[in-house]
């Protein structure tokens, strides 16, 4: 179901209301040269997972969505997420900041301008830099070698 911006957290009421108790997921797609470029998309089940709707609403670049937070508290995570990864903030969101990258990274991994080999930014202290916790692990891998040769094996193995 795709509705207007201005009416998503009513119709997410609404479903909530009807027996959407799970809110199992909230993506965003990046539809990068196209007005609006983003798009909300809210996956919801009914608590026997008999029913799933999918509730879509298309969202312009700088604009703010509606929280789903006061509905369902697990949209606290999902929504800061979408702001770590896409930008895209959320209006009335009680901690809107950064869940997976650090405080003050200034870019947004999923958008589509963002480069795949990354850009270079500077890394707070706190980043890590010490021996990679699974080495001289149980599995191992063979650099310089294809993806499948170089696939994590057990040791000793082919």
């Amino acid at each position: 179901m795709t509705v207007v911006l201005s009416r998503l957290k009513q119709t997410l009421e609404k479903f909530a209301e009807l027996g959407y108790e799970l809110l199992l997921d909230i993506s965003s797609v990046d539809h990068m040269g196209e007005t609006p470029r983003f798009e909300m998309v809210y996956e919801l089940a009914t608590l026997d997972d008999s029913k799933h709707i999918r509730v879509k609403a298309s969202v312009a670049e700088d604009v703010e969505v509606p929280s789903a937070v006061s509905i369902w508290k697990t949209a606290n995570w999902h929504e800061r997420e979408v702001y770590d990864m896409m930008g895209i903030k959320f209006k009335d969101h009680p901690q809107m900041e950064r869940i997976l990258m650090w405080e003050g990274f200034p870019h947004f991994p999923l958008r589509k301008d963002y480069p795949l080999a990354g850009k270079e930014s500077e890394m707070p202290d706190v980043a890590f830099s010490g021996v990679a916790p699974l080495e001289g692990g149980p599995f191992v891998t063979s650099p310089g070698s294809t993806r499948e040769s170089g696939e994590p094996r057990a040791k000793g193995e082919s």
